[in-house]
């Protein structure tokens, strides 16, 4: 019961520290960004965004670039499923309030829990697994990745602490895909 407590407590405390981020960036209305943030998002949708830099990888970069693409995909993947299949039905938060955001997006929004942002989890373990095997390639993913991460917030579907929660899982995914084969094999022999 008192640990039922304190999470709420919490919540409620980052629900008051995250308005006025949430509807600052909600509130970008310059042309750019107008015509931007659905198109990262669009992209974003069912990881096409990385499938595609896979894809370029796997077809310009050899060897490294077919490495590159596996690990990021592979990082994707357990980024994703840790995201939202184990933390989000362990976490049941409500998206921010429709009132914080001033454009009409806000109607699109999932009804899954908001924390974490998968999108933002998958984004970040594909980016950081990229870097771990070619860091050329993953410099290049690192600002579509970060314009998947604001977009979230820009939409209304997540709080800035969704996103960074979501960036957390893409690293652990990162490393994970990265060192985990290495340590299995040390185990075993």
């Amino acid at each position: 019961m008192r640990v039922t407590y304190l999470v709420m407590n919490v919540e409620a405390k980052l629900r008051r520290a995250e308005r006025s981020p949430v509807r600052q960036v909600a509130g970008w209305s310059s042309e750019w960004v107008r015509g931007c943030a659905p198109v990262v998002g669009a992209a974003a949708e069912r990881t096409k965004l990385w499938w595609g830099a896979a894809l370029v990888m796997a077809a310009a970069g050899g060897v490294r670039g077919k490495r590159a693409a596996l690990s990021g995909l592979a990082a994707m993947a357990v980024s994703e499923v840790v995201s939202n299949a184990v933390v989000k039905q362990l976490w049941e938060r409500r998206r921010p309030p429709e009132e914080w955001i001033p454009h009409d997006d806000v109607e699109d929004r999932p009804d899954s829990s908001s924390f974490p942002s998968g999108h933002t989890a998958a984004a970040c373990g594909f980016t950081g697994a990229v870097a771990l095997v070619w860091p050329a390639a993953g410099v290049a993913c690192a600002l579509p990745a970060a314009a998947v991460a604001v977009e979230r917030v820009h939409s209304g579907a997540h709080y800035p602490s969704d996103v960074a929660a979501g960036a957390v899982l893409g690293g652990v995914g990162a490393w994970a895909v990265h060192r985990l084969p290495y340590l299995l094999r040390k185990a075993i022999l």
